[in-house]
């Protein structure tokens, strides 16, 4: 059931196509009332921050990202204790970077890892290559946010209600039944080849992918569930949607290695 907090956790990363700026078009397109709420490409999670419903379940293929989720519904304050002690220095940057974070450790590790990198690399962004090592280089923010102590734990308390899962989005087939909403936010469709960017995880998402996206959601379609997704406006989304609703919205890149290619374009919600 849709019901709106007074208290408004936000993202707690800088995430490459989040959503925050385009809340207010996502939220006209929310069933009032729905069962579970589904997001099986989370991301940064605006809508389900501003959401907060209850019960949810959120899931990603990065492992690093879920375990930063549970680090801090689990324990913001250790999440908040070591992100006090880490220094703005590229040096230590350069050290935290390369050290083997998937042996670690705890989730609140995993999480001061990925939230002190996102908010001190170049641009924020969260970029692996084959290795699934992050190669992001030092960013040039003057004083960056490491520490948003008190929105770790408004994010800590809306993730008290919500299951986090490391998986394929296909799984959300498994999980979801008639009556629930499930929002997508998959790696887009690019434009052009110059701006396709998919590197979250180590292999990537191609158009087979995208394919297999859309037939999940005609499945949860036919099943009754509330299906909600977001892509670029790339004709060959168009024709993947053809049998769902698109609307049109303008949005604006945040991350992008050019300053050129940071201004508005033209998205798609698909429902």
């Amino acid at each position: 059931m849709l019901s709106l907090p007074t208290a408004e956790a936000r993202p707690f990363i800088k995430w490459v196509g989040g959503k925050r700026q385009l809340l207010d078009r996502l939220l006209h397109y929310v069933p009032e009332r729905f069962g579970t709420y589904h997001e099986p490409f989370v991301g940064g999670g605006a809508l389900f921050f501003r959401l907060e419903p209850r019960p949810a379940i959120l899931a990603d293929s990065n492992e690093r990202l879920i375990r930063t989720y549970r680090g801090l519904r689990n324990e913001p304050e250790k999440v908040i204790e070591l992100l006090r002690g880490y220094p703005h220095e590229k040096s230590f940057f350069l050290e935290l970077r390369s050290s083997d974070i998937d042996a670690a450790k705890t989730d609140a590790e995993v999480a001061a890892w990925f939230i002190y990198l996102n908010k001190t690399a170049y641009n924020g962004l969260y970029r692996v290559n084959r290795r699934n090592l992050f190669n992001v280089p030092f960013g040039d923010q003057k004083k960056p946010n490491i520490c948003d102590a008190e929105n770790i734990r408004a994010c800590s308390r809306a993730l008290q209600g919500a299951e986090l899962v490391t998986g394929d989005f296909e799984s959300v087939l498994e999980r979801a039944k008639s009556g629930d909403f499930v929002y997508f936010d998959p790696p887009y469709v690019p434009l052009s080849v110059t701006s396709d960017f998919t590197s979250y995880t180590r292999d990537g998402f191609d158009m087979s992918d995208q394919v297999r996206l859309r037939d999940v959601a005609l499945e949860l379609k036919k099943r009754g569930v509330y299906v909600l997704l977001s892509n670029s406006s790339a004709p060959a989304v168009r024709e993947l949607y053809a049998d769902f609703e698109q609307i049109e919205v303008d949005a604006r890149r945040a991350i992008n290695c050019k300053v050129e290619g940071r201004g508005a374009v033209t998205e798609l919600l698909i429902r």
